[in-house]
């Protein structure tokens, strides 16, 4: 039977995700079969770029190929790329943008997605399951300071040079993974470029217990970072704390923060907690 005026699709059939978040979220709602271009940047799930077209960037895309897939919808992230969806818009395009800044956030963005694919039920199941998880590691870190454990201070390094802290879904995971930002008040800046932190010295000052580095891609040194002058007096160089969280497990505002990637920090978080309060008891 040929279509009518009155038929229309139980949501957007073709759409093109311009970060890894939305692509991540879709395969593991088994809606993947509607994605048709992704980012190049896109990694979770590692199967999303071999079975998928690559059609931007993060700051550009290339608009005519996204044309070309004919999409009933794009999803995007943020102002950062207002000028893609713009470009799209003027097309005719269909456009979503999520600005999702926070876990509460970030949780909000995966129901509205599941809902435009009809997938609301289960957006919510997996999303239940995500919070339970994370409640569980805040009793855990509940039950480590009722036996005496500090909470660590945390230095978490979003890139080097300049030195940029933690934006605010890392900075919330971190406190319920059991540590302290030492940079909290820069959190709420959206922008990388307003949490510069331009003097080193101040970071040395605010003695970090662990230094958590994710550099945006590139990968982390803990030799470059434990040379910096004046840097090896502080707890987490003396004492050998120094991470990496590659980028796409904690820097996509989806699903990897609130599971691979706050699970790893959470990890390192526990076992400084123990060593810690060993140690103050030997003494």
């Amino acid at each position: 039977m040929s279509a009518t005026p009155l038929d229309f699709a139980l949501g957007p059939q073709r759409i093109v995700c311009l970060t890894e978040e939305t692509t991540e979220w879709l395969y593991l709602l088994g809606q993947e079969q509607r994605i048709v271009g992704i980012s190049g940047y896109t990694v979770r799930p590692r199967r999303a770029r071999e079975e998928k077209p690559k059609v931007s960037a993060f700051l550009s895309a290339k608009i005519d190929k996204i044309l070309e897939l004919k999409p009933d919808c794009v999803f995007g992230f943020s102002d950062l790329q207002a000028d893609i969806a713009s470009a799209l818009v003027r097309q005719g395009v269909q456009v979503t943008i999520f600005n999702q800044r926070s876990v509460s956030e970030i949780f909000s963005m995966l129901f509205q997605v599941a809902a435009m694919v009809g997938q609301s039920e289960q957006g919510l199941q997996r999303i239940h399951a995500m919070q339970v998880d994370l409640q569980a590691m805040q009793h855990t870190v509940a039950e480590r300071l009722a036996q005496g454990a500090r909470r660590p201070k945390v230095f978490f390094e979003e890139w080097d040079t300049p030195h940029i802290s933690a934006i605010r879904w890392v900075s919330e995971l971190i406190g319920i993974a059991g540590g302290d930002d030492c940079f909290a008040e820069l959190a709420l800046e959206p922008l990388g470029k307003n949490r510069i932190i331009a003097d080193g010295a101040e970071i040395v000052r605010r003695s970090p217990d662990i230094i958590f580095g994710s550099w945006c891609g590139k990968k982390f040194r803990p030799d470059n970072v434990a040379a910096r002058e004046g840097w090896a007096g502080t707890p987490a160089v003396s004492g050998g704390q120094l991470f990496e969280i590659k980028s796409p497990d904690i820097l996509q505002p989806g699903p990897a923060a609130l599971t691979d990637g706050v699970q790893k920090i959470h990890r390192h978080i526990l076992a400084w907690m123990d060593a810690d309060l060993q140690e103050r008891m030997r003494g």
